[in-house]
């Protein structure tokens, strides 16, 4: 692994296409990326039955265990591996599952919030926000959830309205005035993927 590591956040809202465009990036790096999601960092609630979790707001900051998040990218930056939490979202928890991540040259912190967080964002080398029409989002992820995490479109449309349209606005747009790059469309934006791994390459080859 090279010594050079460059640290990418990759934030938007819900369904904006941030997989899309990660999986570009895999394809581009291959081995040498690692990609942590900050969904997978959801806070464990053993101690609450399955309806009062599906009751909780998982679109506010507070649903995230962000600081251990932060600790565990510090860890993969100094070359240590890490086992990442899996998040159940069928039961609304934290699995006893984990998953090794190695660390690698290039590093990608993805979800929705990340950069809302300052304490992710001070670790970025480069800040993304991927900017997708609302209407689209919810389409995308109407379609997901029923398909992915076996909803049904009543409960997927009422979490829409409840938690996470009024949480985009409140947070995740907001956090759009901290990226470097805006991407519009999602991965549908070639042009923009195309630069984002010139730029990122260039970190790579040019830093000491």
């Amino acid at each position: 692994m090279s010594e050079k590591i460059c640290v990418l956040g990759v934030a938007g809202g819900s369904a904006s296409g941030k997989t899309t465009i990660i999986n570009k990036l895999q394809d581009f790096f291959g081995e040498d990326i690692a990609v942590i999601s900050h969904d997978a960092y959801y806070k464990a609630h053993p101690e609450m039955s399955f309806e009062e979790r599906s009751q909780l707001n998982y679109d506010h900051p507070d649903s995230f265990e962000s600081d251990r998040m932060a600790e565990d990218v510090r860890k993969l930056i100094k070359g240590h591996a890490i086992d990442m939490p899996v998040y159940d979202y069928v039961n609304h928890n934290r699995s006893d599952e984990t998953v090794r991540v190695e660390p690698k040259t290039v590093i990608v912190m993805e979800g929705i919030l990340i950069l809302e967080n300052k304490e992710l964002r001070d670790l970025m080398d480069i800040k993304i926000f991927v900017d997708t029409d609302a209407d689209e989002r919810l389409m995308r992820r109407i379609q997901r959830d029923m398909i992915e995490r076996g909803r049904s479109i009543e409960s997927i449309i009422e979490q829409y309205s409840k938690t996470v349209k009024p949480m985009h606005e409140e947070f995740v747009e907001p956090s759009k005035k901290h990226a470097d790059i805006i991407i519009p469309r999602g991965g549908e934006n070639a042009a923009g993927i195309e630069m984002l791994t010139t730029y990122m390459t260039k970190k790579l080859h040019d830093e000491e």
